[in-house]
């Protein structure tokens, strides 16, 4: 097979960290590959260079998609990718997938899944999972093991790294979801204790979500500010000397590993394969605990030598092991193998 043809489907009311990893992967696809995208007019507009893209109507949360059967006829694919935010909402994209072409999903986050869709899982030609939770949540939803891969997700690596230095106060920065999961709330108690202990810390956070209002009211009085969601972190990212990413539980790392890829000291959390995968790239603590999260961030804001030390090998690591061109060959290769099945 001289080309693979793969048409990318994205059935989304909304673009996020899921949508932003195909955007992504679109970019630095083996050149063997002819990708084509049909994509919902709600998020089109955010992948734009896409040349041919086939806007569509939102399918998601339906039982049936007509017209992105119609648009991946006339596409004519070998192999379909289905993006999936969580298992429940694009049964209607992928059984229109189905019908076409093998078909292969990318599951971003776990969740419920509805009793009518269980038939679109068992028959797909592949399934990637970015967290190695997910692993597990695709075998459960009915993928053959044997079809279920674990890819993780890919990030750019800069030309210029940033320098971090020794000016006070220091700027610490998180970018995500203002949701439980990702542990912010932890970030202001432990920004709380820093300040009481005397620290010269300025924060700032990137990010929208249900608990906004909360997080602000419980942050009055302390150094932190809110500056919204960011279509690109990369200037935010410039402007911090430490990057904290406090999750409670597995979530997308894309905004740790960008920051790892940036040269950027990292603190995360003992969550998912976070030990194995990020150990001696960047400082790891435990999950849901203020204390530790307090007395990592305070051993990062102290230690200049560790900052630098922590933002050279993480950058290191990320290009070792998360560099998105080497994401988007292995990819291809698992997308040439379900055309086969």
């Amino acid at each position: 097979m001289d080309s693979l043809q793969v048409a990318f489907v994205v059935d989304a009311d909304s673009f996020g960290v899921a949508e932003a990893q195909v955007a992504r992967l679109l970019r630095f696809l083996p050149s063997w590959i002819r990708p084509s995208l049909v994509v919902s007019q709600e998020v089109a507009t955010f992948f734009g260079h896409q040349p041919g893209a086939t806007v569509v109507p939102l399918a998601r949360g339906r039982t049936w998609a007509p017209d992105v059967q119609a648009a991946l006829e006339r596409l004519r694919p070998d192999v379909v990718h289905v993006n999936l935010p969580e298992p429940g909402g694009n049964a209607a994209a992928l059984r229109a997938a189905e019908s076409v072409a093998p078909t292969v999903v990318t599951l971003h986050a776990d969740g419920p899944l509805p009793s009518d869709a269980w038939d679109v899982y068992q028959g797909l030609a592949g399934a990637f999972a970015p967290l190695r939770s997910l692993v597990h949540t695709l075998t459960e939803l009915g993928v053959p093991a044997h079809r279920v891969r674990r890819i993780r997700p890919g990030v750019e690596i800069p030309a210029s790294p940033v320098t971090p230095g020794a000016r006070v106060p220091v700027v610490l920065g998180a970018v995500a979801p203002l949701v439980p999961e990702h542990g912010l709330d932890l970030l202001v108690q432990a920004v709380a204790a820093l300040t009481r202990r005397g620290r010269s810390v300025q924060v700032l956070i990137a990010g929208d979500g249900p608990d906004r209002a909360i997080l602000i009211d419980r942050a009055r009085g302390l150094p932190i500010r809110f500056v919204g969601p960011v279509a690109d972190a990369v200037p935010l990212l410039r402007r911090l000397d430490v990057f904290c990413f406090p999750a409670r539980q597995e979530v997308p790392p894309g905004p740790l590993l960008n920051a790892m890829a940036h040269g950027l000291p990292c603190l995360t959390t003992a969550v998912g394969d976070a030990v194995e995968v990020l150990a001696g790239g960047a400082a790891i603590v435990a999950a849901d605990d203020v204390v530790a999260l307090t007395g990592g961030i305070d051993r990062l804001v102290t230690e200049v030598g560790l900052r630098t030390m922590l933002g050279r090998a993480g950058r290191e690591l990320a290009i070792r092991e998360f560099d998105v061109r080497r994401v988007g060959a292995e990819v291809g290769e698992a997308l040439l193998a379900a055309a086969r099945v």
